[in-house]
């Protein structure tokens, strides 16, 4: 009987161990209470608690999280309404703070979050707003993460996620960026007609400069044959001069040649004609030129 009160025992004891014995994962945390007082936090390992008087209270995830909140109504400087849609990324830094430090953690920061989305909107007008969004991330991550410090929260960092409008400043910019596009592709067409006439006109223009080139090269061609037909023409006279020279044609035959000359302008159409000085002497001439002819 004893034997059996005692395996008995030993059996309750080896339960309530096996029972009260915790494994905490990577990345968690686990809060205890003993008596109903904050004993401990246990990090990752084993752990084993006393029974009936620890108790696990909170298990708390150490990894980065993420509040995608509902689209918060926010009214602009210039009395503009429109909605934004925010996200926030968060981590817990200390579980002891954040099991005790505020009630329900995550609305308190959904409504920190809205009331401090709304002050910082109600600074800026609506095109600032639509513009700013680099501003409005970090002046809500600074504010954030100062108003939870004390819940042992780390704001890492805030995105706006959404800017909607009133359907009205939709259609207006829609509008707007309609006439801009209009705009800009009048622009573009003005500017490729511009160019064309550019085109055509430098292409005018340099069908002109070749012409006047071509022209100029014609021209040159054209002086460089005459003065070649000039010296070929100088040139055969001065062999014939020289020619005459070297047979030793007497003065002479050299005026009988310029009679032959005097006669062909004489049987032309010449009405007046200039006869030399010593044309007394041509009877002289030819009559020894025909003694000449006898030798």
């Amino acid at each position: 009987m004893n034997i059996v009160i005692i395996g008995a025992v030993i059996l309750l004891v080896l339960i309530l161990i096996i029972t009260n014995i915790r494994i905490v994962p990577q990345s968690q945390a686990f809060i205890v209470e003993r008596l109903g007082g904050y004993a401990g936090t246990w990090e990752v390992g084993l752990h084993v608690k006393m029974p009936f008087i620890d108790r696990v209270v909170n298990r708390v995830s150490l990894k980065e999280r993420v509040l995608d909140f509902k689209p918060q109504p926010v009214i602009t400087k210039d009395n503009v309404t429109m909605l934004i849609d925010t996200v926030v990324y968060f981590q817990i830094t200390d579980p002891k703070l954040y099991t005790y430090g505020v009630e329900r953690p995550m609305n308190a920061i959904e409504n920190l979050s809205a009331t401090t989305l709304r002050n910082i909107i109600g600074e800026l007008e609506l095109d600032g707003t639509l513009t700013s969004r680099d501003v409005i991330n970090s002046r809500m991550r600074v504010i954030l993460d100062e108003a939870t410090d004390a819940w042992g929260i780390k704001v890492n960092r805030v995105e706006v996620k959404n800017i909607i409008p009133p359907e009205s400043i939709q259609e207006a910019m829609e509008k707007q960026m309609r006439a801009e596009r209009e705009r800009r592709e009048a622009i573009l067409i003005a500017e490729g007609h511009k160019q064309s006439q550019i085109l055509e006109a430098e292409g005018k223009k340099a069908a002109l400069i070749l012409q006047a080139e071509a022209e100029k090269e014609a021209a040159i061609k054209k002086a460089e044959g005459e003065a070649e037909a000039i010296r070929e023409l100088q040139k055969a006279t001065a062999e014939g001069l020289t020619m005459i020279k070297s047979v030793d044609v007497d003065e002479n035959v050299i005026r009988l040649r310029s009679l032959e000359a005097f006669e062909k302008v004489a049987n032309g159409k010449a009405t007046k004609i200039i006869i030399p000085a010593d044309i007394q002497n041509m009877a002289g001439i030819v009559t020894s030129l025909t003694e000449v002819a006898k030798k």
